[in-house]
């Protein structure tokens, strides 16, 4: 057990509502890193440097990639989200995806980038592991609305032209891109998914008092016997998320390697943290692990020992809504992947947000991936968590 900040466990003492539900005081004030400053641990883990040797200089690289059609991430665009940077794309997929750029003299007033693979026989763009969502990012144009809608289908249009022809193509985008109907126009097929979000203008008082009173009651118990810390090296983050998934006889759906260097690389860049709940022994009993842009932090990862207490994670997801709170950030539950998923998260009395979703499959796979589904049972779907 490594020693942890002496000064989380000042502050997150004063989280614990002795005196009833409005003391909500975030427990990150001093331990965790303002948005683009990264934290890296003194003594790095052996295996975080083997999967950085893994890696190359691919992490550390500046942030353009010509030979991968991308661009550079730090282009203001709306809707642009870590999901998008160039270094987590080069880690999702391998290096295996493009970026689709529209300009108008120097300026590039559009892009898309898409992943790149194969299954079988089959050539795909489908979402990369872990990456939560994607779609096109466009620069605003002032001007009459029936103007500019025609102006973003024309620079949608052009993107959609460069993507290479695939067996099957799908994408879910990011929540703040509202329409798709130059896919639709397109040939693409347009349904919605959903997320769960709290905005960062939401008090945290009124976010308590408006919690579920079993998800705060779980919490405050959860927190007489619970102590929360940042989980400084990711490779113990790692190893309690694969030992979980063994007791359950699980395997990772996102692959180890690729999910330890993706975890590795938004901590080691400031793009997110880990965090712990540790029960009376110093023991780690539950983990979660949120990555965060200038806009949104993102709830990605979770996983609880079998012992643990039952609002381990709510204590947890507690702590992380605050702290987005205090970075000025919405905070995104990230997809309802099940029903019950849904009928935890909706403890914490969040607000449904629509992610559009595009997909066009040639008949061959259509009709190849129905023939499978009578054949197999369905797999675990984008989202993964050991709540």
């Amino acid at each position: 057990m490594q020693n942890h900040d002496s000064s989380f466990d000042s502050a997150f003492a004063s989280l614990t509502p002795s005196d009833g539900p409005d003391n909500t005081r975030s427990p990150f004030k001093s331990v965790f890193p303002p948005t683009g400053t990264a934290r890296v641990a003194a003594q790095v883990d052996v295996e975080t440097t083997r999967g950085n040797a893994l890696r190359g200089a691919r992490v550390a690289a500046p942030q353009v990639y010509p030979g991968n059609g991308a661009i550079r991430t730090s282009l203001p665009l709306p809707a642009q989200s870590v999901f998008h940077e160039a270094w987590w794309l080069d880690l999702a997929t391998d290096g295996n995806w493009r970026a689709a750029t529209v300009r108008r003299g120097n300026e590039i007033v559009g892009e898309m980038p898409y992943s790149l693979g194969r299954k079988g026989l089959w050539r795909t763009s489908q979402m990369p592991p872990l990456t939560r969502t994607l779609g096109p990012v466009l620069k605003p144009f002032a001007g009459d609305p029936a103007h500019t809608m025609l102006d973003r289908i024309d620079i949608t249009t052009q993107l959609i032209a460069q993507i290479p022809e695939v067996d099957s193509f799908y994408q879910i985008f990011d929540p703040r891109v509202e329409d798709a109907l130059a896919f639709g126009l397109n040939g693409f097929t347009v349904s919605t998914r959903y997320t769960l979000q709290f905005a960062p203008e939401r008090d945290v008082e009124q976010l308590w008092k408006g919690l579920n009173g079993k998800t705060r009651n779980l919490i405050r118990t959860a927190q007489k016997f619970l102590r929360v810390a940042p989980i400084e090296s990711p490779a113990e983050f790692n190893r309690f998320y694969e030992s979980n998934l063994a007791v359950r006889h699980r395997s990772n759906i996102y692959g180890t390697e690729l999910m330890q260097r993706l975890v590795s690389a938004f901590v080691e860049r400031g793009a997110g943290y880990l965090l712990g709940a540790y029960d009376a022994n110093g023991v780690l009993v539950a983990a979660i692990g949120v990555t965060f842009d200038s806009h949104a932090a993102y709830y990605l990862l979770s996983s609880r020992s079998p012992s643990a207490h039952g609002g381990a994670i709510s204590v947890l997801i507690w702590a992380a809504i605050q702290d987005a709170m205090k970075r000025e950030l919405t905070f995104d539950f990230d997809g309802i992947p099940n029903a019950n998923t849904y009928r935890f998260l909706s403890g914490f009395n969040p607000t449904l947000k629509p992610r559009l979703v595009v997909e066009r499959h040639k008949p061959v796979w259509s009709m190849a991936k129905a023939a499978r589904r009578l054949v197999l049972p369905k797999k675990p779907g984008w989202f993964l968590s050991t709540m």
